[in-house]
């Protein structure tokens, strides 16, 4: 370890002159062998053989290793000549730690011998002054004593070893490069690494590849040596090849075999061609020996177009499949052997040589198998499977006399026969020995006719009576008054089957005996009980659905009235019956769900709900006369409820019937004389039949007893279609006298005053009071405000400004509006589309960036922003507004529009039909979907999205409400509004 000097702080703190750290210890450094490498630097000697100080001083200094001998010689030559140079001022300093004593030498206490040299007189000390008191100033003679005498002498005989053996490593180099030959291989190529720093990069890619020059490269290779076999081992193997070829467990001839010795491994298998031949002639025997022994004339008949197409699609067995052949023959005789009667034993044995392809082998085990195990049916009729036919009626004919209650021996006998005479023979026969078996019953029932038939289930109900097959069969085929017996012995022998007395109800309803239904279910359903038979609610809400599909709606409503109710507590009546109605609806079964709802109608007849379920039932599935008796039963039952009463007058409007919805009305004002639907109803229908002085009469009279703010609104309608703008105009204030947050009448004040009236100032200054009135009642409605802005926009056409102006106005107002109504997609889209229609289209596109990043989910927003965009950029926000509203009916609008646009009629019927599923409220997205099918699709598509379109009756969409409120449309119907919005896109689209 070594100290820094810290500075000077004092004279204890200040080292001596000539002092250096650790000296007098002993701590000088020292390199290894490991640390110089091979090349060392040679010590210079003298004459005499001891190294001189200058030269061990130079040398030391010079490389800075060595012994530790040389070192300490190097460092006192260093410290003598730092003291020489301060000998000058060496007496005028004082010692910091005082005068020394006498004959006081530094570092003999430490074992410091200090550097001597011998004369003549002995060792003495380094004379001069300016070695006195230094850690290197001479010493007394008895103070260097013989051990440090040895110790030099030693160090030196090392260092003398250590030079010899260097100078005979290095005798062949050249004395005059010795210093640069003898350095380490490193230094020699550093000045060649330093300029690898100049070398650019297309140089060192120029630096060609080392190549592979070993041996292994440069030696030949050997050609492949194949070595002549002998006549005996070629015999030997074409006699194995024809034992495989027969069945053996040798390989096959003409399949992959590995090559004798005579091939090198590198060639691998080898196909034996020349054994090809004698195989196909060993499948072609085969084959000709199973169509003799098949033929049933012993004569063999082969088809020679297809023969050679079978014989080359044979699968020729491997080496592999015919061990596992041979294994499980072993092991299958071992079964047989250890249990001899077990059956499947003989007909697994049977079933591997059939699929070894050795039938007759086969056929002889099976045979073997019946002698052994004649018990067995299984056994009988493998064996007549593996026979031809003549011989397998032989087979089944002893089966028979040997196992005559074998119901599958005679199925599979008659099932061999060709003729149904001799089939009913066989089957006939069959009964005689087993007189219970209702399989061999029904496949001789089968064969017959109708009279036949009916004399076998005759005797058939007697010899099996818990069929219930056979007692519904023959009572299907007797007559109604012999059926009614047939059936009411079932039922004495069959008390606790149900699909006996349902049977009995069908009969019942076949004849059209209505109440026998309903009283032959209910004493079946006692009965039942009565005898114990368990049967569910939903096995009879089953059967009732079973029933319905049969064409039995009677016999269905009789067993849910007697059954729907069973097991369903009180307080969840309704709630069960409803969830009962819907799953029968979706499973198609109208009449089960309909007598559902009638049964929980008959016990609940104030549930709004479930009338409404029954009315739309009707609606859907049902007839007009039957929608009608709903709809009088429910306004009977719940008299205040306007819906029923409205809908009923609807309908016989609907259906031409103006009086008779007259009456229905007049009795529904006695039943809610103040009810603002009714009125509205009775004021409509006499509307639309152009009884305008009735229409006018009754809207008087609704405005004295039951005042709203929709009676004056409709009033005023009525006498703007008359073309009496000034007295619609003061029913509006009288109604927004009454009611002044009502925002729609001040929108049609606006709209009388700027549209109705002549364009002057003065018909501006009224809309602009009527809009200027509602927005301070009404300042969250938008509809107002997208008004007013319209209108300031327009004063050109009221010769009260110039259009600049105006536009300057209403972007004001919408400013305005949008401080008032903060993230209100409505207000931004309409000041997008008033810079566009003033030309400032790159405001309308900052409009649009701050829209979307106050409101980025808004559809009506993303939409605007992909039909307003580039045709480059459409795509990509296509794709953008699809993730941020994927299910918004106005942007798959407008992705189908693109569709469309590009002539890809196939994705954009399928965007379009997608947003009309969405929202079919929705009347821009089926007005565009129809536009569509005028252009792209055909007559029949066309009138399917029409008739689609009037079921769905669309009330909302900006295009549509405002073509479809307009006066002059005002009273067509959805077909004609739907062509006159669909013509306006395609107008629109001509423009554009």
């Amino acid at each position: 370890m070594s100290f820094r000097p810290r500075g000077s702080r004092g004279g204890a703190n200040q080292a001596p002159k000539g002092y250096i750290p650790g000296l007098g210890r002993g701590a000088a450094g020292f390199v290894t062998q490991s640390d110089i490498g091979p090349a060392r630097p040679k010590s210079t000697t003298t004459a005499d053989g001891a190294g001189g100080d200058d030269a061990a001083g130079s040398a030391a200094a010079g490389s800075g290793t060595g012994s530790r001998a040389a070192e300490l010689r190097a460092a006192k030559l260093a410290m003598q000549k730092m003291q020489k140079a301060q000998s000058s001022s060496a007496a005028a300093v004082s010692a910091p730690f005082g005068v020394a004593p006498a004959g006081y030498v530094a570092g003999a206490g430490r074992g410091f011998g200090g550097s001597t040299h011998t004369d003549n007189d002995g060792p003495t000390g380094s004379s001069g002054p300016a070695m006195e008191g230094s850690l290197f100033s001479g010493k007394d003679e008895g103070q260097f004593d013989d051990d440090d005498d040895e110790a030099d002498r030693i160090y030196n005989a090392i260092d003398e070893r250590m030079s010899s053996k260097r100078r005979k490593h290095n005798n062949g180099n050249n004395n005059s490069n010795n210093q640069s030959s003898s350095s380490a291989i490193g230094d020699q190529f550093r000045e060649l690494k330093e300029k690898l720093a100049d070398v650019t990069e297309d140089e060192w890619a120029a630096i060609p590849d080392v190549g592979d020059h070993s041996l292994r490269h440069k030696q030949k290779r050997r050609e492949d040596v194949f070595t002549p076999l002998t006549d005996s081992l070629l015999e030997s193997r074409s006699k194995l090849n024809a034992d495989a070829s027969a069945g053996g467990q040798n390989a096959l001839a003409g399949t992959a075999q590995v090559m004798d010795g005579a091939a090198t491994p590198a060639a691998g298998f080898r196909t034996n061609l020349s054994g090809l031949a004698e195989a196909r002639s060993t499948v072609m025997s085969m084959s000709l020996d199973k169509m003799s022994a098949d033929s049933a004339s012993g004569q063999t008949t082969v088809d020679p177009k297809g023969y050679l197409t079978s014989l080359s699609s044979t699968n020729i067995a491997s080496a592999a499949d015919v061990g596992d052949v041979n294994k499980a023959r072993l092991l299958l005789k071992s079964v047989r052997d250890t249990n001899p009667k077990h059956a499947p034993g003989w007909i697994a044995a049977a079933r591997v040589e059939e699929a070894a392809g050795k039938t007759a082998q086969a056929r002889k085990l099976i045979m073997e198998g019946c002698e052994v195990c004649p018990d067995s049916e299984d056994v009988w009729l493998e064996s007549a499977r593996l026979h031809s036919q003549d011989q397998a009626k032989t087979i089944l004919a002893a089966a028979a006399r040997r196992m005559p209650n074998a119901v599958k021996i005679y199925l599979r006998a008659a099932d061999l026969e060709h003729h149904d005479s001799t089939k009913k023979a066989v089957l006939r026969k069959a009964l005689e020995a087993n007189p219970n078996s209702v399989t061999l019953w029904k496949a001789a029932i089968e064969l017959e006719d109708a009279d036949d038939a009916r004399v076998l289930l005759s005797v058939a109900v007697e010899k099996v009576p818990h069929s219930v097959e056979m007692w519904l069969a023959l009572a299907r085929l007797e007559t109604y008054d012999n059926a009614r017996k047939v059936l009411n012995k079932a039922r004495k022998h069959l008390p606790t089957e149900r699909a006996v007395w349902i049977a009995a109800a069908k009969l019942e309803e076949s004849q059209n005996h209505g109440d026998m239904v309903d009283r032959i279910i209910d004493k079946a359903v006692r009965s039942l009980d009565k005898h114990d038979a368990v049967v569910t609610r939903a096995q009879w809400l089953k059967e009732a659905e079973a029933a319905e599909a049969s064409g039995a709606p009677l016999t269905s409503t009789a067993i849910v009235k007697c059954t729907v109710g069973r097991g369903v507590d009180e307080e969840d009546r309704q709630r069960t019956w409803a969830d009962d109605a819907n799953a029968a609806l979706s499973r198609n079964a109208v009449s089960t769900a309909r007598a559902i709802l009638a049964h929980s109608l008959s016990s609940l007849p104030t549930k709004r709900s479930l009338w409404l379920q029954a009315v739309d039932l009707e609606r859907k599935h049902g007839t007009a006369s039957s929608l009608d008796e709903v709809l009088a039963a429910a306004s009977e039952r719940l008299p205040r409820t306007e819906i029923f009463w409205l809908v009923r007058a609807k309908e016989k409007w609907l259906a031409g019937e103006v009086d008779t919805s007259r009456s229905i009305l007049t009795e529904a004002f006695k039943a809610n004389p103040d009810s603002e639907p009714v009125w509205l109803a009775a004021i409509k229908l006499e509307w639309e039949t152009g009884e305008i002085e009735r229409a006018r009469v009754l809207l008087s009279r609704a405005r004295e007893r039951a005042p709203t703010a929709r009676i004056f609104m409709k009033s005023a309608l009525l006498e703007r279609e008359c073309k009496r703008p000034d007295v619609a105009l003061d029913l509006l204030e009288e109604g927004l006298q009454k009611y002044p947050a009502f925002a729609k009448m001040y929108m049609m004040g606006g709209q009388i005053c700027s549209e109705d009236l002549p364009k002057n100032k003065d018909s501006l200054d009224k809309a602009r009071k009527f809009y200027q009135r509602g927005l301070q009642k009404c300042p969250n409605n938008v509809v107002l405000w997208c008004l007013a802005s319209q209108l300031e926009e327009s004063v050109a056409d009221y010769s009260a400004g110039s259009a600049s102006a105006g536009v300057t106005k209403a972007r004001s107002l919408l400013e305005l509006a949008r401080l008032k109504n903060q993230k209100n997609p409505e207000l931004w889209v309409e000041a997008i589309r008033l810079e566009r229609r003033a030309g400032n289209d790159k405001l309308a596109i900052s409009l649009m960036a701050r829209a979307l990043q106050e409101i980025p989910s808004s559809g009506l927003l993303l939409a605007e922003n992909i039909t307003t965009s580039p045709r480059v950029e459409q795509k990509s926000k296509s794709a953008d507004a699809i993730k941020r509203c994927p299910d918004d009916p106005r942007v798959i609008t407008a992705v189908a529009s693109l569709f469309a646009a590009e002539r890809k009629n196939d994705k954009a019927r399928k965007w379009f039909e997608r947003a009309v599923v969405l929202d079919p409220d929705m009347g821009d997205s089926w007005a565009k979907l129809y536009a569509f099918e005028l252009v792209a699709g055909t007559k029949e598509t066309q009138d399917k999205v029409k008739e689609r379109c009037i079921s769905a009756e669309p009330t909302h969409g900006e295009l549509w409400c405002k073509i479809v409120k307009t006066v002059s449309n005002r009273r067509k119907t959805v077909a004609e509004n739907l062509d006159a919005v669909s013509q306006s896109l395609r107008d629109k689209m001509r423009l554009h």
